[in-house]
């Protein structure tokens, strides 16, 4: 048993439940960041915010993502800290 759980890759079932759960979050952000770009796009201003994106750090792109409402999904109240950080990595690889 000890060499299955440390060489075979056997987990336990709370182990296997949180890494589920990471992969259904990083499913979720792959298909809602896409959505933040769109939502960017039908800005009137988006050429200077993409501007301003991309001269902030690194560190604050999220936080701007998120300050100007693109992370905000439709029905939800407040923006979508992992979606707003990819969706600033996807802004900034736009020319």
């Amino acid at each position: 048993m000890i060499i299955g759980f440390s060489w075979g890759g056997w987990v336990t079932g709370g182990t296997s439940r949180e890494m589920a759960q990471v992969m259904a979050d990083d499913a979720v952000v792959k298909r809602l960041a896409p959505m933040c770009v769109v939502r960017f796009h039908q800005d009137p201003r988006k050429d200077q915010k993409l501007k301003e994106l991309k001269d902030v750090s690194t560190w604050q792109g999220s936080d701007y993502v998120k300050k100007q409402g693109w992370a905000t999904m439709p029905g939800e109240k407040e923006p979508d800290s992992k979606v707003a950080d990819e969706c600033a990595k996807q802004l900034i690889l736009i020319s």
